[in-house]
């Protein structure tokens, strides 16, 4: 029976759901792994009565099975889908419903760790984003949006949204709209004011209303040619693939980190809306020290 099953659910999967092949496959492995589990829970073969009699349990020691196995959150939230898919295939073609998985949650996949850049590749790429170009204004914008970026810890829209106005007097902090137009002050280092200042130099228009970053043909500078000049950089000094605007803001984060600022600190910085968000900056920390560890230490 548990065969006839999978072969009707794999028929149904591909051809009235149209999912991809490769999602066929995985899924049918799932099946195929969770029936056999079935079998060997329940001990005896596998039926729909068995399927339709299920309860929360069973399904969770599935589950629980695959994570004692390794599996991740990421890993058994698939397992979970697959088996959602196949009892909605139990519903529509053989009648069987069994109220019970949906009492199941799903697993939430672990949050990637923000990739941030090592101090060096950072500074150069502040310094040197200007090799890109052959033309003096562009190189000097590009310096200074680079390193407004590291500098400050905006995300290039925050940063390209900027006009001249409002650039700070001496001393001040700029003031930048975030997320949801929500304002913080973000002080701005000498080395970032005399970047601003050099590329000042070559700005197009005076206006206070005009972009302070500007493109070829004077508007606003696209975020797309930004990320698109720091691309060709990345490729011509064998910097990482994460080496992208967004990745200098985590850079900002992460050092200021290690150099032992305070997480409130940072999170007014960067402008976040809870401090849970700031915390991954921790995991970034605990993990590079880990990688310290293992690297150096003789009994790793």
């Amino acid at each position: 029976m548990s065969e006839d099953l999978k072969t009707g659910f794999i028929l149904w999967l591909g051809a009235e759901r149209r999912a991809a092949s490769k999602t066929v496959e995985t899924y049918c492995r799932d099946i195929h792994d969770f029936l056999a589990f079935c079998s060997a829970h329940t001990g005896d073969e596998v039926n729909l009565a068995t399927l339709g009699t299920l309860r929360t349990a069973d399904f969770r020691a599935w589950i629980a099975r695959a994570a004692q196995s390794g599996a991740g959150n990421a890993t058994r939230a698939r397992k979970l889908s697959a088996l959602n898919s196949f009892f909605r295939y139990l519903a529509q073609r053989q009648g069987v419903k069994n109220p019970s998985l949906s009492l199941l949650s799903r697993p939430r996949a672990k949050r990637p760790l923000p990739k941030a850049l090592s101090p060096d590749q950072a500074k150069s790429i502040a310094h040197d984003i200007g090799e890109v170009s052959d033309i003096g204004a562009i190189q000097s914008r590009d310096i200074a949006l680079m390193t407004l970026l590291y500098g400050a810890g905006l995300r290039i829209n925050e940063a390209l949204s900027l006009n001249r106005g409002d650039l700070p007097a001496a001393d001040d902090a700029l003031r930048v709209t975030g997320k949801g137009n929500k304002q913080r002050l973000v002080p701005l280092l000498p080395a970032v004011r005399a970047a601003i200042a050099a590329w000042l130099h070559h700005h197009p228009d005076h206006d206070p209303a005009a972009p302070l970053f500007t493109g070829a043909r004077g508007g606003r500078l696209n975020a797309g040619v930004a990320q698109k000049n720091l691309r060709v950089f990345r490729d011509q000094n064998g910097l990482p693939a994460h080496a992208t605007p967004h990745a200098l803001r985590h850079s900002f984060a992460t050092h200021l980190l290690a150099g032992g600022a305070d997480l409130r600190s940072i999170q007014e910085l960067l402008g976040h809306a809870s401090l849970s968000t700031t915390q991954r900056y921790t995991e970034i920390d605990n993990a590079q020290l880990m990688a310290v560890w293992r690297n150096a230490h003789p009994r790793a």
